[in-house]
């Protein structure tokens, strides 16, 4: 069970997990998604054998135990999810989804945690859900004087429960134990991208862990490991590597974007009056470039109007295309891409806000210009911002 956040790029809202949608909790819908059924099926069979053992008497109606204590595993982790759910409502949280599937479950939420508090809080709730219910699970088991199916139930409802509690504890992502470690790496450097990393590192540890359970324990102890247990645990690994491998890269992306600026991202600028001509405007190259301005070749030709106000850029292809015999006589406007009105940008904007920024302002448009007090000062590319953020 594992508690999701998007990544803190400007994206479309996640989809929807496919599946029924059985009710709502802290306004979002309970989806039983169709992985869920092949997961009952199964574990129906596994619990199969422990049924009959304990009440072979029961024949048929073996398996409609078994079912039973499928549905009540699953409704203890319906009550995990939930309590993510309320918890992360209650700090502030846009919960988008509760989903149960054949790993368990998950709870997406979306709103960006302010606070190692928020992540530790969400996080730990749902484990000490599992404890709880464990806890009671137990107690009611003592209490039984017989054992008898009731009883059977109660045992393993308490077994479970204290098993998917400790075992979502263990610190490394994606499981809730790595959420906890993120909150508190994130608190100690007040960096929480150090603590998504540093939790996503040791979730791939806990990943082999979890593979080398099932094949080395078994050996220590003079046994033969059980190849079901060692299926399991790889499949298990497997979920835990990919979601820790995944964890480590929404870190580092988050990281990349934190060290975005408008003003380290943008190409300089020189402007030109609209109106002006191809060779007026190339002239402004070649006296930027006598002036000692460092790489004024490069530099983008921005067409202002009255009061410098950026209109559009001009498109060095359309420029090339031009015959220098007609430059003198070509007007700017002619050879020019032009701005959103609104998409300009200042230098000194970054990280998410300047992501969020070009989302809902650059209108769709690739090049968006930087303004400093009113004066032009470069073009940002918004290619380049995406291969910043991917890190490449």
């Amino acid at each position: 069970m594992t508690t999701s956040e998007p990544a803190s790029t400007p994206a479309p809202a996640p989809e929807r997990s496919k599946g029924i949608v059985i009710g709502r909790v802290a306004g979002a819908p309970v989806i039983v998604t169709r992985s869920w059924f092949l997961a009952a099926i199964v574990l129906t069979l596994l619990f199969l054998p422990t049924v009959q053992g304990l009440a072979p008497h029961l024949g048929a109606g073996a398996y409609l135990v078994a079912f039973v204590f499928v549905l009540l595993l699953f409704g203890s982790v319906f009550l995990h999810e939930a309590a993510h759910a309320l918890v992360a409502r209650a700090r502030g949280q846009n919960v988008t989804e509760l989903a149960i599937t054949i790993w368990g479950g998950h709870t997406a939420y979306t709103g960006g945690l302010g606070r190692p508090l928020d992540g530790f809080l969400v996080a730990v709730v749902g484990p000490l859900t599992n404890l709880v219910l464990a806890g009671g699970f137990w107690v009611a088991f003592q209490a039984s004087p017989v054992m008898n199916v009731p009883t059977l139930l109660l045992w393993a409802g308490a077994v479970s429960n204290a098993f998917v509690g400790v075992f979502n504890l263990l610190p490394g992502l994606p499981l809730d134990g790595g959420q906890i470690l993120e909150s508190l790496v994130w608190a100690v450097t007040g960096k929480r991208n150090r603590g998504t990393i540093a939790a996503g590192w040791v979730g791939r540890v806990v990943a082999v862990g979890v593979l080398l359970w099932a094949l080395v324990v078994p050996l220590v102890v003079g046994a033969r490991p059980d190849i079901t247990t060692v299926l399991w645990s790889a499949l298990i690994g497997a979920f835990l590597w990919a979601g820790a491998g995944a964890a480590i890269t929404n870190g580092r992306r988050r990281e990349a974007v934190a060290a975005l600026t408008a003003a380290g991202l943008a190409v300089p600028a020189l402007t030109v009056s609209l109106g002006a001509t191809l060779d007026e405007a190339l002239s402004a190259r070649t006296a930027a470039a006598a002036a000692g301005v460092p790489g004024a070749a490069a530099h983008r030709l921005v067409v202002v109007g009255q009061g410098g106000v950026p209109i559009a850029v001009l498109d060095d292809d359309a420029v090339a295309a031009v015959p220098p015999a007609a430059r003198h006589t070509t007007q700017v406007d002619a050879v020019a891409v032009p701005f959103v009105r609104g998409s300009e940008v200042d230098p000194r904007m970054s990280g998410t806000d300047l992501l969020n920024h070009l989302a809902a302002r650059s209108g769709g448009a690739r090049l968006v210009p930087v303004v400093e007090q009113g004066r032009v000062t470069g073009v940002l590319d918004l290619a380049d911002v995406a291969r910043a953020v991917r890190g490449t």
